[in-house]
């Protein structure tokens, strides 16, 4: 088998990770996959009793001594999709990026019903459309329609650290690299070993929601009502990882 990919950047969906694959594009110590996300990992169709890697390899330039890195934001929510990296690479390192649960599941609605994967309001899809979930396979997930599910950081995090150890885990925050993108790539390449400095980064704002009539808005209820659903689970993520939402 040829040079693993030593990093991954795991999640989350509408939480920043198409910016950080961009920024990270330009670090000379990185080799990015050709494609941001490869969605390897979550191929159900692949035989994961005897993956073939040569088909995820392929996806990166050829091996020249520099660290591989992609990104697909739906491996921490995906079920095997973590354990079928460690089963790869138990050294990887993984970057998880994260943003406000509630303002995530408003942008990722407004995605899937811009596409036209999503028919139903908002209100409707956060309370009586979570059903739909156990209707899909794998049972309990779905890649269109989990719009709060994406939101459980914490179980998510609990579920990685049985897989991998702490100090191969770091936790960002979409908010942070809007803000600040040059301390946070500051983090990224140390936790990843690569040289310091760079150019200055300025924000950049990637695959911002379309300008459209939604029919919808985030309301007052639907807050209160997902800021509940989150609660303790936000808490859990606080306890795991010291990363806090206001």
């Amino acid at each position: 088998m040829s040079a693993l990919v030593e990093a991954i950047v795991i999640g989350v969906q509408k939480a920043g990770t198409t910016a950080l694959f961009d920024y990270l594009g330009e670090e000379p110590g990185l080799a990015v996959s050709e494609v941001k996300e490869t969605h390897f990992f979550d191929d159900e169709t692949l035989d994961w009793a005897a993956p073939d890697y040569d088909l995820y390899h392929r996806r990166f330039p050829a091996a020249d001594g520099r660290l591989r890195l992609e990104a697909t934001p739906i491996y921490s929510y995906w079920p095997n999709s973590l354990e079928r990296i460690r089963a790869y690479n138990p050294a990887a390192r993984l970057i998880l990026m994260l943003r406000d649960p509630v303002e995530r599941a408003w942008s990722h609605w407004r995605m899937e019903f811009a596409r036209g994967a999503e028919t139903q309001p908002f209100a409707w899809c956060v309370r009586q459309g979570r059903q739909r979930l156990f209707e899909a396979q794998p049972w309990g997930h779905h890649r269109e329609f989990s719009y709060v599910e994406r939101g459980f950081y914490g179980e998510q995090v609990a579920r990685l650290l049985t897989l991998f150890p702490r100090e191969q885990l770091l936790v960002l925050r979409a908010e942070d690299l809007q803000a600040e993108p040059g301390r946070v790539l500051g983090d990224v390449r140390a936790f990843l070993g690569l040289a310091p400095g760079g150019a200055c980064a300025e924000p950049r704002r990637v695959h911002v929601g379309r300008e459209m009539d939604y029919g919808a808005e985030l309301t007052t209820q639907d807050v209160a009502f997902l800021r509940e659903a989150y609660a303790l689970d936000l808490a859990r993520l606080a306890a795991l990882t010291g990363v806090t939402f206001d």
